[in-house]
């Protein structure tokens, strides 16, 4: 079992920028794949980016290239969202996801491919 608990939502400007942390326990963080996903209001959740076991190999959703930075750091056993530039649209329930495994680019898109989920924190963007 892995244990996700995400941190750092809250209210922005747009055009401004939030940092998302997504710290995990009870298994080796190293050997996941992380994912982070939003679901807006009245929408289903959707992928945002993901990143490989080492932090090598990144992949994310088009809406989000360039102003959204994934990373992660082993030795914390924290993955993290940096989001600069934000929009409305940005705004949503934003999860993190964990998959087993190491894998080379974390093309893994679908809520089905992520086996433990954390609750979610907030993000409002207002215009």
């Amino acid at each position: 079992q892995v244990q996700l608990v995400e941190s750092g939502g809250g209210l922005v400007q747009a055009g401004g920028s939030l940092g998302l942390s997504c710290t995990a326990s009870g298994r080796d963080f190293s050997a996941t794949i992380m994912g982070w996903f939003r679901q807006a209001p009245g929408e289903e959740r959707e992928f945002v980016a993901s990143i490989n076991w080492i932090g090598s190999s990144t992949y994310y959703t088009d809406s989000v290239k360039g102003r959204f930075t994934i990373s992660r750091d082993n030795a914390k056993n924290t993955a993290y969202l940096q989001m600069n530039n934000l929009k409305p649209e940005d705004t949503a329930v934003y999860y993190c996801a964990a998959k087993p495994g190491i894998g080379g680019v974390p093309q893994y898109v679908r809520e089905q491919q992520y086996d433990f989920w954390g609750r979610g924190t907030q993000v409002t963007v207002s215009a």
